[in-house]
């Protein structure tokens, strides 16, 4: 049957019947025709004017799919770069919007036979950034424009205005703190590692029946020589020892003569005292009594 003329009550009827999305694999591309069913698509492609639409396709079939994927990816990224800037969003959001359009162009015309693979070319060829999560995949456009590029430039060089001579000494500063840093820390390892090879293997286990080793940190005192005595003064006879204190009883008996019937042997002084007290006593009896008898 040839298609309803436009404004006709069945162009009208088939307007409202295909209102809504309809299944991408009952769409003609090359008709650009949409099918309700798989009935009516079979119908679509036994029809004269799809296999004359398909003989003409068939003779440059690579230069049309070319071009339907240029097409396709020209308007996804331009809805890509307007509608979402450079922003991190979900691909299959921005698919969504651009199949909202019934006029659009459709992806089994194209070399892409799934949306990951046409994600996967866009971040292949730097169009955009792409990673995959457990929520999907997610495509943030990068703008490689000129005016991007020049408004890039001027915001380096306005940053590198601002920025004071201080701030660059002190950003070299640190720069050259973390290198020295990890200089040391590169060196110290390969030394430790040189240490180790070149030491040698000492032995520190020591036999059940050995005898226990002790190890003292204390500095070594050398003990003090013992004070030697004094060697013995030698006292001349013929002279007195000064060290010596004299004897005063000694001395006073010394000075006195002895009595005859004590001459042979010496007295003491306390005895020569004694002897003397007892003759003033006698000495003083015999005066009393001479006194009493005369």
């Amino acid at each position: 049957m040839p298609r309803a003329e436009v404004g006709t009550p069945k162009y009208v009827a088939n307007q409202m019947k295909s209102k809504g999305l309809q299944r991408l694999r009952w769409y003609c591309q090359v008709c650009e025709k949409q099918c309700r069913d798989e009935n009516g698509f079979k119908c679509h492609a036994q029809s004269e004017s799809h296999l004359r639409q398909m003989l003409v396709v068939g003779e440059h079939a690579g230069k049309h799919i070319s071009n339907f994927s240029a097409e396709f990816q020209s308007e996804f990224v331009r809805l890509l770069s307007r509608r979402f800037g450079t922003k991190r969003v979900l691909a299959n959001r921005v698919y969504q919007e651009y199949i909202s359009d019934k006029s659009h162009l459709h992806m089994n015309a194209t070399r892409w036979v799934t949306l990951t693979e046409f994600i996967k070319h866009l971040g292949r060829t730097g169009v955009a950034r792409v990673d995959e999560t457990e929520k999907g995949w997610f495509i943030a456009w990068i703008d490689n424009s000129p005016k991007a590029l020049a408004k890039q430039d001027a915001a380096q060089k306005k940053e590198r205005l601002t920025t004071s001579d201080e701030q660059r000494e002190r950003n070299l500063i640190a720069e050259q703190i973390e290198r020295a840093k990890a200089e040391a820390k590169t060196s110290s390892s390969s030394g430790s590692e040189e240490e180790k090879e070149k030491e040698p293997e000492v032995g520190l286990k020591r036999d059940e029946g050995a005898e226990k080793l002790k190890l003292s940190f204390a500095p070594k005192t050398t003990a003090a020589p013992a004070p030697s005595a004094p060697a013995p003064l030698k006292l001349n006879p013929l002279k007195a020892n000064p060290l010596k204190r004299p004897n005063v009883f000694k001395a006073a008996a010394a000075s006195k003569p002895a009595p005859a019937n004590d001459k042979k042997r010496s007295l003491s002084a306390a005895e020569q005292l004694i002897i003397e007290e007892q003759e003033r006593k006698r000495r003083k009896l015999e005066r009393e009594g001479h006194s009493v008898t005369a």
